[in-house]
């Protein structure tokens, strides 16, 4: 495989831009295997606190799992810039690019549904995975992107300020605490789409506020695609990432809103956004003007299917391959020890995931929606 080579020719988006929403689906694969549980198991500093990174935090506060899925929703909102751009240069028209787009949405708002009711004997309305979060924030994304910069982003702003309202102001006893598990509105439109007396406490709700997280990507995606030189368009983003970061951190530092992922707050938006533009600038600098991009086709060739993937793993494909390998990894190495062979099976499945995808990238196979 010409590895850098023949990835950058698949097509005219910044390679960057591939790179990051690969590795992110990468890491989404790896956390599918079980690997990351095991990190906090060893009895040592430093994977102890690669274990704890890797999980989400169990309210309030911030690991870096917790940006994982607002990089994969941002990066999305980067692309589509780039995605309008290509079909119109194929000749694509208005009415098309907004067919296809409600298209996407609703196929993506079914995977999602279809992700929790798999196994079920009725339909699951909960809308708290990626793909289900996806088929709304994409589609305002979308819909809004041709506006100015100053009209998206004041949208942005007013869904945060909305929600964040709506949460403090629910008048509902029992779901009145705005910052409390269970206690808060996400908790009652959580119960009420579910029909239960206790749903989860991730909120469906949450798709309201990381609407922003895929506006900004659409916003920084323009200024990729922009005319400035790569130090401008870098400053630009730098920026933007660090006004985020204070505007998220100094919310929760100053008790206004409490940085909680699991209902994403108004703060945590704007502190994982902030994390995701700074990410996009380093990876931007670090591959598309240092050219420091040996190695990264391992990450691209997961994000040109990452739907498919993800969708993989997701129904069990994960599991299905770790049954078939443990066996054999547990016959020949179990003598090194739960952990080991754990982290072995874990290793097994998380690279066959990741074959998958660089297979159909051998054969020119993409699956889009």
């Amino acid at each position: 495989m010409k590895n850098q080579q023949s990835v950058e020719a698949a097509g005219d988006r910044i390679t960057s831009v591939d790179f990051f929403r690969g590795l992110t689906m990468f890491l989404l694969i790896g956390e599918s295997t079980g690997m990351f549980h095991y990190f906090s198991q060893i009895n040592t500093g430093f994977t102890k606190f690669l274990g704890t990174q890797l999980t989400h935090h169990e309210w309030h506060g911030l690991y870096f799992w917790d940006l994982i899925q607002p990089f994969f929703m941002f990066i999305v909102g980067v692309a589509i810039p780039f995605a309008v751009a290509n079909r119109l240069k194929k000749g694509a028209t208005n009415k098309s690019l907004y067919l296809h787009a409600l298209k996407r949405s609703a196929l993506l708002f079914f995977l999602g549904l279809a992700l929790y009711t798999s196994g079920e004997d009725k339909i699951v309305f909960r809308l708290q995975n990626v793909l289900a979060q996806l088929s709304v924030t994409y589609l305002v994304a979308f819909l809004i992107m041709r506006w100015k910069w100053f009209y998206q982003l004041a949208l942005s702003l007013v869904l945060l300020l909305v929600a964040d309202l709506a949460y403090r102001f629910f008048p509902v006893a029992g779901f009145n605490q705005p910052w409390e598990p269970f206690q808060n509105l996400g908790s009652w439109v959580n119960n009420w789409l579910e029909n239960t007396d206790k749903a989860s406490i991730w909120a469906s709700l949450n798709a309201v506020s990381t609407t922003a997280h895929t506006i900004w990507g659409v916003l920084c995606g323009k200024i990729l695609m922009g005319s400035k030189p790569a130090a401008g368009k870098i400053k630009m983003l730098v920026v933007a990432g660090l006004v985020a970061l204070m505007v998220g951190f100094g919310l929760d530092l100053l008790s206004i809103t409490p940085i909680i992922k699991k209902i994403a707050t108004a703060s945590f938006v704007f502190a994982s956004g902030g994390w995701a533009m700074l990410a996009l600038a380093f990876s931007y600098w670090m591959i598309d003007v240092k050219k420091w991009a040996a190695g990264t086709w391992v990450f691209i060739v997961v994000g040109m299917n990452c739907i498919f993937i993800y969708l993989v793993f997701s129904l069990g494909g994960a599991e299905i391959l770790a049954r078939l390998y443990k066996p054999f990894i547990t016959a020949f190495l179990g003598w090194t020890g739960h952990i080991v062979s754990g982290m072995l099976i874990s290793g097994a499945v998380w690279f066959s995931l990741w074959y998958v995808t660089y297979w159909m990238y051998q054969r020119k196979i993409f699956i889009k929606i």
